[in-house]
């Protein structure tokens, strides 16, 4: 391309123009319709977040997608001939009574609209000689899947360029559109260095918050990008606090983000589902606090001084989770059991109880397990990190960060952050008392969600069909299937988001509470994967709980960055038969990555790996506490279930660093052939496992298979196998 052509180009519409564009293909103009057609064609756009294709692109900057992502300053531009088109799947049959095209100034001259029912055989529908550019709206009747704009004459010696594709239609189009954007409701709690009363407000939300494990508060403490001094923001449950800029620096506390064990005696086991996210901290007396369990990450956090992961005393403390963050000083973990840290930097670190895991962290401690026992790998095979709130002027955006391969060190130290951002306007922002019809129809309609903090019933399955979709929660926000459906499923497409909410089961038995691709999902998605970030799941503790899977992952290539999935131990509605469920996370597609996958307590596998090629780093597991007795857990010949199952039939998968803990505390006598079975397969290869009895209350005999040698007593000694085989 000549650099003059390339450089016109380029130059984005005026202010008046791009609104006659968005005013033009969000309205039905007068003019052409008459009659039956005018009164029966809707107003809402059906191809908006579809899935769109095109002969060919200009380049990777200008993308299918552009022409129907409702951002009129984002275009498809076309390889320089002829013919060229683009086409969109409406998701299903409609009746197309209208199409709209925004034109950039390469148009065509000659094309045809067409419409399919498989994508292969197509009608055209409207045709022209005499395009005229810039918007075109053309009235059509036909009934179809998919809709083509077939170009065969170019207006110009370049190609084929459209801002956006509007289509209409009569199937519901006449319905009311749920509009995008709005206020981020009343738990969401925005402040800058100048309101008032800051540090009276974070207490009182912490006062409510602290020890309400199983309560119905949800909060998100947002901060406005600023330096705030004399700030200790003490972090309760389903609390998240967060930055509102593009890079943590850009929102500075003179203070602290805190979590101790204070409510439960100095006990930080139980210090979960918390977040903190995109803030710069200097310390009051130089290292921070963060005493906490699982489903409480520290992400894309700048500490200038060291953090200390254990509670105040020091008591027991069983975590966690670091991603994405810059500890300018020294990690101290001190009783903390295990820790897995990605794609961070670290100033030091001090020591480690059972398992301590990095991958991708400058200035990690060496390889040595057991003893220390630190499992380290230089960088991070696939990693994107999670997409995030933020505030670009005045206006709210979520910015989506691009995908990364062998990561190392946070994705924000080298200048601005590489990914995309998202208006709110194109955010259903739900809030609670929406219902399971309106958040899919919202997401039919092509717009992503946001879900405020608070507990969403629903009943029937959340539909997540479109490509690159983000699902994002703030503060914990929780969905509860009342009837025994599925709570999510998502498509088998490509690069859909789902970030920061919690699935709580409900009283009616799931089959499976989140569903990532259909079961038979064959597609590859290597190029941009499906991540599962933040996304934590809970049967029981609430309130009695069922499902028989917990997660289920058919789709290639996803991504599963930080899981809680948990069969509740303690709280309302637990026991063996009270809040039964079989399997946390079961994966049947193929080249899956888990990073940071922690899964307890389920009544028969943990984790059941069945898709080729799979990969973990980091697997911390407890076996159910509750089993009445051997035969309870007894697996045909196997005594208990593996935390961790590689089936038969698989050849190539790899872990680092994982851990299962037994307590059988209704019968201890009770005892486990091993923590993991897989094949013995050369492609199979287990790095840094071990087996942990806390306190004699059961045993394993092996660590992996018929190998490690077997716990024994009450002196809480892991046994530990480096390789395998």
């Amino acid at each position: 391309m000549r650099p003059e052509v390339n450089a016109a180009r380029r130059r984005p519409l005026g202010l008046i123009a791009l609104l006659a564009v968005l005013l033009a293909l969000l309205t039905v103009p007068a003019g052409p319709l008459t009659g039956a057609h005018a009164a029966a064609c809707g107003t809402a756009n059906a191809a908006q977040g579809r899935t769109a294709t095109a002969s060919s692109t200009e380049n990777g900057s200008f993308a299918a997608a552009n022409a129907v992502d409702g951002n009129t300053g984002t275009r498809w531009s076309s390889a320089f001939s002829d013919p060229q088109w683009i086409q969109v799947d409406l998701g299903g049959s409609q009746t197309v009574c209208e199409v709209v095209l925004g034109w950039e100034a390469a148009y065509a001259k000659a094309y045809q609209i067409q419409l399919s029912a498989n994508g292969t055989d197509w009608t055209t529908v409207a045709s022209t000689t005499t395009g005229a550019g810039g918007t075109e709206t053309r009235a059509v009747s036909g009934t179809g899947r998919y809709l083509r704009v077939y170009g065969t004459t170019r207006a110009t010696a370049y190609g084929y360029s459209l801002w956006e594709l509007a289509v209409h239609t009569t199937d519901g189009g006449t319905g009311p559109v749920i509009p995008g954007g709005g206020d981020l409701g009343p738990n969401v709690l925005v402040f800058d260095p100048s309101t008032p009363g800051i540090q009276a407000r974070l207490d009182q939300v912490f006062q409510q918050q602290e020890s309400a494990q199983f309560g119905t508060g949800r909060y998100a403490l947002l901060f406005k990008p600023g330096t705030y001094d004399n700030i200790n923001a003490n972090i309760g449950f389903y609390t998240s606090i967060a930055g509102l800029g593009l890079s943590p620096d850009d929102t500075t506390f003179n203070g602290d983000v805190t979590v101790d064990a204070g409510w439960f005696n100095g006990n930080a086991t139980q210090n979960f589902w918390r977040s903190a996210e995109n803030l710069a901290l200097n310390p009051v007396n130089g290292t921070d606090r963060w005493a906490v369990a699982q489903a409480a990450p520290f992400r894309r956090m700048h500490v200038k001084g060291g953090l200390n992961l254990a509670p105040n005393g020091y008591g027991w403390a069983s975590g966690g989770y670091i991603a994405d963050s810059k500890i300018d000083g020294t990690v101290g973990p001190y009783s903390q059991q295990q820790w897995y840290t990605r794609d961070s930097s670290v100033g030091g670190w001090t020591n480690g109880v059972w398992n301590m895991v990095f991958s991708g962290v400058q200035g990690a401690p060496a390889q040595s397990f057991p003893n220390p026992p630190y499992t380290t790998l230089d960088s991070t095979p696939v990693s994107r990190e999670k997409p995030f709130l933020y505030l670009d002027g005045n206006d709210y955006k979520v910015f989506v960060p691009a995908k990364r391969t062998n990561a190392r060190g946070t994705s924000w130290g080298n200048g601005a952050p590489q990914g995309s951002s998202i208006p709110l306007s194109q955010f259903y922002v739900v809030k609670p008392g929406a219902t399971a019809a309106t958040i899919n129809a919202a997401l039919a309609q092509g717009l992503n969600l946001l879900f405020t903090p608070g507990i969403y019933h629903i009943d029937q399955t959340i539909d997540v069909n479109r490509a690159n979709t983000v699902v994002l929660g703030l503060g914990l926000a929780t969905i509860i299937p009342d009837n025994g459906v599925t709570a999510m499923k998502v498509a088998d497409v490509d690069g859909v988001k789902l970030a920061g909410f919690l699935i709580d089961a409900g009283a009616v038995n799931s089959q499976v509470l989140l569903q990532v691709g259909p079961q038979g999902a064959a597609a590859d998605h290597a190029a941009n994967p499906t991540t599962v970030q933040d996304v934590f799941i809970r049967i029981g503790g609430a309130g009695p709980g069922r499902a028989t899977t917990s997660m289920e992952v058919n789709s290639d290539d996803t991504v599963i960055d930080h899981t809680w999935i948990w069969r509740a131990d303690h709280g309302a509605g637990v026991g063996w038969d009270t809040n039964p469920a079989d399997y946390g996370l079961r994966v049947n597609g193929d080249d899956v990555l888990a990073t940071g996958l922690f899964v307890e307590h389920f009544k028969k596998y943990d984790v059941q790996w069945s898709g080729e090629s799979g990969r973990t780093i980091f697997f911390q597991n407890e076996i159910a506490y509750d089993a009445p007795n051997q035969a309870a857990i007894q697996n045909g010949a196997t005594k208990g279930w593996a935390a961790y199952k590689v089936d038969d039939s698989v050849n190539s998968h790899e872990a680092w660093g994982l851990g299962s803990y037994c307590n059988f505390t209704t019968d201890p006598t009770i005892r486990m052939d091993h923590g993991f079975e897989v094949p013995v397969k050369s492609g199979i290869k287990m790095h840094d496992v071990l087996v942990v009895s806390l306190g004699g209350m059961g045993q394993y005999d092996h660590v992996i298979n018929g190998t490690g040698s077997a716990t024994s007593g009450t002196s809480t000694t892991p046994s530990t196998v480096v390789s395998f085989p």
